[in-house]
């Protein structure tokens, strides 16, 4: 008895070498669908297309597959929406930049919140300074609450020390004070110099690092080190 071969079978596998490409084009062509969306929902919600225009053509030069392009588009474009809610109270608006700078404030960890505060009680013209200020303190690793008062400070104090704060980002000087720290400043000892008594501590004073003088010879002992003999 002859065997029936299915004569179908090359079709298929044909079929199967070409499925990763058709699938590569249908993501691609899904991941473009999804661009223009969030360009469209920009629009739609008044946010500056060209913020989302940047990061699109930022991507493609990289040669970033288009399905990330996507993601991180998507992802601005809620970060900037975010940002646009949180400013939307400050007086005369905010611009491109300042919209720009608050979801790069927000992506770095500072509270809606904190934006607002600042965004209403900024200048227009120092305000995108301040929020960028803010985001990267906060980026650095100072604590939200005290990066918005150290920005608040430098407001009140103006536009110079706004724009020398970032390079003070590091710190307070050596040996300055930090408020709300107990103990110590810094870089500052307290207690005795070493080698002087603790009052109230029985036994010989403590000697200074290294040992006492003399290379650890006791005081008053043979010179040389040698015994009698």
């Amino acid at each position: 008895m002859k065997t029936k071969i299915d004569r179908s079978w090359p079709a298929l596998l044909a079929g199967l070498l070409l499925f990763p490409g058709l699938l590569a084009g249908q993501v691609e062509g899904n991941a473009e669908a999804r661009m223009q969306a969030a360009l469209s929902q920009a629009s739609e919600r008044g946010i500056p297309v060209a913020l989302l225009e940047s990061k699109i053509a930022e991507g493609t030069a990289k040669g970033v597959p288009a399905d990330r392009i996507a993601l991180a588009t998507e992802y601005r474009l809620a970060g900037l929406l975010r940002a646009q809610n949180a400013m939307s109270d400050a007086p005369g608006g905010v611009d491109a930049t300042q919209l720009a700078v608050g979801a790069d404030a927000l992506a770095a960890g500072v509270s809606d919140a904190m934006l607002t505060e600042l965004a209403v009680n900024s200048p227009g013209e120092q305000r995108a300074m301040a929020v960028a200020a803010l985001a990267y303190l906060v980026e650095v690793g100072t604590v939200p609450e005290h990066a918005l008062a150290r920005v608040q400070d430098a407001l009140a104090r103006g536009p110079a020390a706004l724009a020398n704060l970032p390079g003070a980002a590091a710190g307070p000087p050596f040996g300055t004070a930090i408020p709300g720290r107990r103990g110590p400043p810094d870089g500052v000892r307290t207690g005795p110099p070493p080698g002087v008594p603790t009052p109230g501590r029985t036994g010989p004073p403590v000697p200074p690092r290294g040992g006492p003088p003399g290379g650890g010879r006791p005081p008053g002992g043979p010179p040389g080190g040698g015994g009698g003999g």
